[in-house]
């Protein structure tokens, strides 16, 4: 059976149950080489502001280690948060077939796609994007260092259109490219018994909201590239219209900003853990991600459409040209157009009974079972 060595910061729900489902479908072996070692238990997020501990196991299911990190600012905010000296030896001594590396911008998996380029596979994983590049003379001056960068590679699984586009701007040829299409955990969203469904009902009465309100829910960090603020703003359009209400659910720098300008129609509540968010979707009706820069892909969307809502996202959101289908599960909007975004969250919101159904079912072919199968062809 082929060895895998997989190798990313810290274990991270988007992540864990993919390596579980690997281990559990046996076609290969796979060992994680976690580089974060102090992220074990718990760790702190800069732009939530406080320490993150989940609450469902991450760790479960697949063989891992936690390699010795010498850095003396563990993190994976910067490069030289991830220094790691024994890790290429120690995915050697497992006499592994090929290397898959999570993100290169840390000094330990740039010196591990350097030493194993040649000798075994190497495959890739990451989400970047051209929709922020600008024209300038660094911009070409990064695409140089890039393309030496991309060139440590065999093979990398792009997560969908934005990110083929990259590699392709970057030297990797059709060829070197695989589909894996990004995901979540679908099962854990999907409500197959109304639980969810009963609990959000529950908790929107503790909140305010009438079956009949129609509430428009943002999921995430309050933070500047999210642009909660223009959809604060965007509310007050919609203060005399005593059905549509908006939500709120996260923390981050722009907290206290956006309490001052929120209207009367706004709700907050606090950063919920994983066990709550199938519910914390549910508590909306429609979802917004209305994001200015740098959202390469947007995986709450992928949630708020495995719990069934319409999405509406700005067209800076990297995952709007391959899952938010115009008109037909959601809306894509000019970013930091508060006129469009207004146009649209009125055009969904009534029609929004054309949009439940598609939602689910759009999201349901990009799954962990896909890319999965990908893996399992190296």
């Amino acid at each position: 059976m082929k060895k895998l060595a997989i190798i990313t910061t810290h274990p991270i729900q988007y992540n864990a149950p993919l390596f579980k489902l690997l281990s559990e479908r046996n076609k290969i072996e796979i060992k994680v080489f976690y580089t974060w070692e102090n992220s074990k238990d718990k760790v702190f997020d800069k732009k939530f502001g406080k320490e993150i501990k989940w609450d469902i196991p991450l760790l479960d299911g697949y063989d891992y280690t936690f390699v010795k990190n010498t850095s003396k600012n563990q993190g994976s905010h910067n490069k030289q948060g991830i220094i790691n000296p024994t890790l290429n030896s120690e995915i050697e001594e497992w006499q592994v077939d090929a290397v898959l590396i999570y993100g290169w911008n840390f000094d330990s998996h740039l010196k591990a796609m350097k030493y194993f380029k040649g000798k075994i596979p190497v495959y890739f994983r990451g989400d970047s994007t051209l929709i922020d590049e600008l024209k300038r003379y660094k911009t070409l001056l990064r695409r140089i260092w890039l393309k030496y960068i991309y060139r440590k590679i065999d093979f990398a699984f792009y997560v969908g259109t934005n990110n083929k586009n990259y590699y392709l701007k970057h030297g990797l040829n059709e060829s070197q490219l695989i589909f894996a299409p990004h995901a979540i955990d679908n099962d854990r969203f999907y409500d197959k018994t109304s639980e969810y469904s009963q609990k959000a009902k529950l908790w929107r009465t503790e909140i305010g909201f009438t079956e009949n309100d129609k509430v428009v829910i943002f999921v995430g960090k309050f933070e500047k590239k999210k642009n909660p603020l223009m959809l604060i703003e965007a509310a007050k359009h919609f203060e005399n219209n005593d059905d549509i209400k908006f939500l709120f659910v996260g923390n981050g720098e722009l907290e206290n900003e956006m309490r001052q300008k929120a209207g009367k129609n706004v709700h907050f509540l606090p950063f919920q853990n994983q066990t709550q968010m199938p519910i914390v979707y549910r508590l909306g009706n429609i979802f917004c991600l209305p994001s200015l820069f740098n959202e390469t892909w947007g995986l709450s969307v992928n949630e708020a459409m495995a719990c069934g809502l319409p999405v509406i996202v700005s067209n800076k959101v990297g995952c709007a040209v391959d899952i938010v289908k115009d008109g037909i599960n959601g809306c894509i909007f000019e970013s930091d157009n508060i006129f469009d975004l207004k146009q649209k969250l009125f055009f969904i919101e009534n029609n929004i009974s054309n949009f439940v159904q598609n939602s689910e079912q759009i999201i349901s072919h990009w799954n962990f079972e896909k890319i999965a199968e990908k893996i399992e062809t190296i």
